[in-house]
């Protein structure tokens, strides 16, 4: 073999080292970028009290993609890998790993309703195996719609959680002419009124810079569809119901029991409302936030987590409550031929994706809280 034939068959290889000297300098700078970070986090005498029981150790982590069950989490492991998975004690039992990426982004599945969102959030976040203090949170999972401010496919941010289980009720068929439904407010008199919130879990106001800026990043994303979403959305006869799914903000109920109906419809609406002092707007139905979002509070608590750092994202799978002429028990057993599931489901990530790729490739920015933009 001559030797111009020998310097051509090395470029290859000499591409492909610098290739890969490439990318080791792009993985060092992000590396050190992200240590570089200099948030401060909640200090006593002795130090952080995170740091103190902790030791500071952990895999860094800048977006931890909270999904409720299987098909929500697949959509981001089918996108986003290669994975390491990371098994993390109390976590549940059908999702017992933590997935991460190379760009510090994670992925876990709490298993569904209130109490597996609690068990899940606490068993990471008392864990040793990451560093969440920098972390962000983005809730992602699909939910019920309010056909007045959203239709199947819209994916919606939120600025309030908001919990509905917590509430007195009477059986519709017993309470009082006067009253709309049978639901009021614990310890209070008439459903009008605003509770004394004794439970303290009963409302949350995310970090509404964050929760804009996440509509921002991906109000203008083309979200998917499907026949026979449309065909479900057209039995409605006013906007937003049937029009296109689009991204959207407004704010989002939880309640283990699934419900459908107009009456408890417009209670959801009322509840948003007296929960926030008005300010908030009733949209999606679901079952974990408030109590995802206690557990990490509770962590906040012990400086292990920034609560300026969630941001919750739910998609319509269905509506709450039927059509002209339709009934509620129909509306609520026969959900899945609405047609929502699949372009719920893939929302989440077309939605969503845009603010974990803003933090990931833009960590200098975002590592100190989010940037003013």
């Amino acid at each position: 073999m001559n030797a111009i034939a020998l310097s051509k068959k090395s470029l290859p290889l000499r591409r492909s080292s610098r290739v890969l000297i490439a990318r080791s300098a792009v993985a060092i700078a992000a590396t050190l970028a992200f240590g570089a970070c200099t948030t401060t986090f909640a200090q006593d005498s002795g130090g952080s009290r995170f740091e103190r029981h902790h030791g500071g150790e952990g895999r860094d982590v800048k977006v931890m993609i909270i999904s409720m069950f299987g098909p929500e989490g697949q959509v981001w492991l089918d996108r986003l890998g290669p994975w390491k998975a990371i098994k993390v004690p109390g976590l549940s039992p059908d999702y017992p790993d933590v997935h991460c990426n190379r760009q510090d982004i994670c992925v876990m599945t709490t298993g569904m309703g209130h109490t597996n969102a609690a068990a899940s959030l606490m068993a990471l976040t008392f864990s040793d195996r990451f560093d969440l203090r920098r972390t962000y949170f983005m809730i992602a999972g699909i939910a019920g719609i309010d056909p007045q401010q959203g239709t199947i496919g819209s994916a919606a941010w939120a600025k309030y959680l908001v919990d509905f289980g917590i509430q007195w009720e009477i059986d519709a068929r017993e309470k009082p002419d006067s009253w709309p439904s049978g639901f009021l407010g614990i310890n209070t008199k008439t459903p009008d009124q605003k509770p004394p919130l004794d439970y303290r879990t009963e409302v949350f106001a995310l970090n509404a810079k964050l929760a804009d800026t996440a509509f921002a990043l991906s109000r203008n994303v083309t979200l998917s569809d499907s026949a026979e979403a449309q065909t479900a959305r057209a039995k409605f006869d006013y906007a937003p119901a049937n029009r296109a799914p689009k991204v959207i903000q407004c704010d989002t109920l939880a309640g283990d029991t699934w419900w459908s109906g107009k009456y408890i419809g417009e209670r959801a609406r009322v509840w948003t409302k007296q929960l926030t002092d008005g300010k908030g707007v009733y949209c999606t139905t679901q079952q974990e936030d408030n109590a995802t979002y206690e557990a990490l509070k509770r962590a906040a608590s012990t400086g292990r987590v920034d609560l300026n750092r969630v941001a919750a994202l739910r998609s319509g799978s269905d509506f709450d409550r039927p059509y002209e002429g339709q009934s509620a028990a129909d509306n609520l057993v026969n959900y899945a031929t609405q047609g929502g599931f699949a372009p719920a489901i893939e929302n989440l990530y077309r939605a969503g994706n845009p603010l974990v790729q803003d933090i990931a490739t833009h960590w200098g920015e975002w590592c100190d809280g989010v940037p003013a933009r």
